[in-house]
C-alpha cells in the first residue's frame, strides 16, 4: 500500500475513533497486565466478567499474591485456560513484589521475563499504560494487516515489523488500537463488511463484499 494512503487509512479511523481505548477494563497498569495475559483464547467481554469482583479484592502486585493460587483460580474459572493463568497471575505477582518493588517495569525484557507475558502482552501494557507507539499484534491486527495489504507478512511479528516500519508517526501511538477496532467491528474474519468500510477505497483486498 503506498504511503499517501496509509496515511489516508489511519486519518479515516481517526475520523472515526478520535481517542480507541483499550475495551478491557482496568484501574492501573498491573490490573491492565493481569487483564491483557487473562484474554489469551478470550474474549474482553469474558475478561472483564471474570475480572470485575477479582480487582475489587486485590489491584496490586502483593494484593494478588496474598490470595493465592486457588482464589484467583475460582474468581477467573470462566475464561479459557484459567488453570494455567490462575498460576501465571500468582507467579508474575509474586515477581513483580520480589523484584520490581511492586511496580509493573517501564522495560520489554522485564516485562517479557514474567510468567504469561509474551511479546504481544509486553506491548499492550508499554502502549496503554505507558504511552510507547508500540503495536500488539493479535488475530485481529494480523488479519487486516494482510487482508487489507497495509502491512502483509506470514507471522505476527513479521506483520508487527512492517507496520512499525509503515505506519506513519504521527499515528502509531493508536495504531494498535485503530486496527484491532477495525479487524474487530468491520474487517471481520468471516465476512468483512466493506460497503460500511471507510478504508474500503485504499484497502487491496481483492474479494471485498458487496453486501454487509
Amino acid at each position: 500500500m503506498p504511503k499517501a494512503d496509509i496515511d489516508r487509512f489511519f486519518q479515516r479511523l481517526a475520523e472515526r475513533m478520535p481517542a480507541p481505548e483499550t475495551e478491557l477494563v482496568y484501574s492501573n497498569p498491573f490490573t491492565l497486565l493481569v487483564a491483557v495475559v487473562l484474554s489469551a483464547q478470550a474474549t474482553d467481554i469474558g475478561v472483564n466478567k471474570a475480572t470485575k469482583a477479582l480487582f475489587e479484592i486485590a489491584d496490586t502486585p502483593a494484593g494478588m499474591a496474598a490470595l493465592g493460587e486457588e482464589t484467583i483460580r475460582s474468581h477467573i474459572k470462566t475464561i479459557g485456560l484459567f488453570n494455567t493463568k490462575a498460576k501465571n497471575v500468582l507467579k508474575l505477582s509474586e515477581m513483580l513484589v520480589a523484584q520490581h518493588g511492586g511496580a509493573v517495569p517501564r522495560d520489554r525484557d522485564a516485562l517479557e521475563a514474567l510468567p504469561g507475558v509474551g511479546r504481544k502482552t509486553a506491548n499492550v501494557v508499554l502502549n496503554v499504560a505507558f504511552g510507547e507507539p508500540t503495536i500488539a499484534v493479535d488475530t485481529h491486527i494480523f488479519r487486516v494487516g494482510n487482508r487489507t495489504g497495509l502491512a502483509p507478512g506470514k507471522t505476527p511479528r513479521a506483520v508487527e515489523d512492517g507496520l512499525m516500519k509503515r505506519v506513519p508517526a504521527p499515528w502509531r501511538l493508536h495504531a494498535h488500537h485503530w486496527l484491532i477496532l477495525h479487524g474487530r467491528y468491520t474487517c471481520k474474519a468471516r465476512k468483512p463488511e466493506c460497503p460500511t468500510c471507510p478504508v474500503a477505497d485504499v484497502c487491496r483486498y481483492k474479494a471485498k463484499t458487496l453486501v454487509a
